[in-house]
């Protein structure tokens, strides 16, 4: 048929044959017998069809009326086996979590902390995708992204996923020997600085602090990257300084194959916050929420 029927009608038909009563039926689902006699004679008459062999002590079901109340028994219990399930996976963490981040956030505080959930959580699946452009979440289908502090949207709830992060300026020991080392930010104007270009195509400025206001400077250099560990890289070739997380130079300080410079003046970023919409938080969401958070 081209017409779609009504399931509350096919579900009524469906109690009456279960029970082989319209009394008992109609008790089942809290509507009077008449009322019931009436839905299951207008879905008769829609179907051209008689379902019901009716005498004043007994009823069964016609051939059409057997066919159809095993179409309708086998879906409405596959219907409420996949609701069922779905009020599962409301309570039950699991299902997929996908989380927009940088590769350096996803390296440094991602992986570690989430190493635990493939045996935790082993119904979760996650999918960390790296990400410059600073992605809509909502519009991008991401659960949740990852910001420095003050770059977490608004409207967004934000939970801190780490310590604060401080920025060190750094080049490598050719790079000083011929150029000599900056004694203030003011003095990178006279040297090759390696730039940072976020996808949207804006250059990062350097933050500072000069004895406690917060400034920043326009750099310039042969060399621009999309991340800190190309800009890592280039430093330590003797390209220029860049300027990149402290924690992520630390081997290379150690081994003097790079070398820190304008300590005093460099900036302290807000660590690292999750933020994701407040609505409609799934449990799988919330268990990476509660392990990634500082504790």
């Amino acid at each position: 048929m081209s017409q779609r029927e009504n399931y509350n009608d096919l579900y009524a038909f469906m109690m009456v044959a279960r029970e082989e009563s319209f009394t008992k039926a109609a008790n089942k689902l809290g509507i009077s017998q008449s009322a019931l006699s009436r839905i299951v004679k207008q879905l008769e008459q829609r179907l051209g069809l008689q379902l019901f062999t009716r005498t004043t002590r007994s009823l069964s079901l016609t051939q059409a009326g057997k066919q159809l109340f095993q179409t309708t028994a086998v879906s409405f219990a596959k219907l409420d086996n996949e609701l069922a399930m779905l009020a599962n996976f409301r309570q039950t963490p699991s299902g997929l979590v996908r989380i927009t981040a940088s590769q350096y956030a996803i390296d440094k505080v991602l992986l570690p902390k989430l190493a635990a959930f493939k045996t935790s959580y082993p119904d979760i699946q996650l999918e960390l995708i790296t990400d410059i452009a600073f992605s809509n979440v909502i519009e991008q289908q991401f659960d949740a992204g990852v910001r420095f502090g003050e770059a977490v949207a608004e409207g967004m709830i934000a939970v801190r996923i780490s310590d604060d992060e401080q920025m060190a300026v750094v080049g490598s020991p050719d790079y000083f020997h011929q150029y000599g080392f900056p004694k203030t930010p003011y003095d990178l104007a006279h040297h090759q600085c390696i730039g940072y270009r976020y996808a949207s195509g804006a250059m990062y400025d350097w933050d500072f602090n000069d004895n406690g206001k917060a400034i920043k400077i326009k750099t310039q250099g042969q060399w621009t990257f999309s991340n800190d560990y190309s800009i890592r890289d280039a430093a330590k070739l003797g390209l220029g300084l860049g300027y990149i997380c402290a924690d992520l130079i630390k081997q290379e300080l150690d081994r003097g194959e790079l070398i820190q410079v304008l300590k005093e003046y460099s900036h302290t970023f807000t660590g690292f916050h999750l933020y994701y919409p407040h609505r409609n938080v799934s449990p799988a969401l919330r268990a990476v929420i509660e392990c990634l958070r500082v504790k």
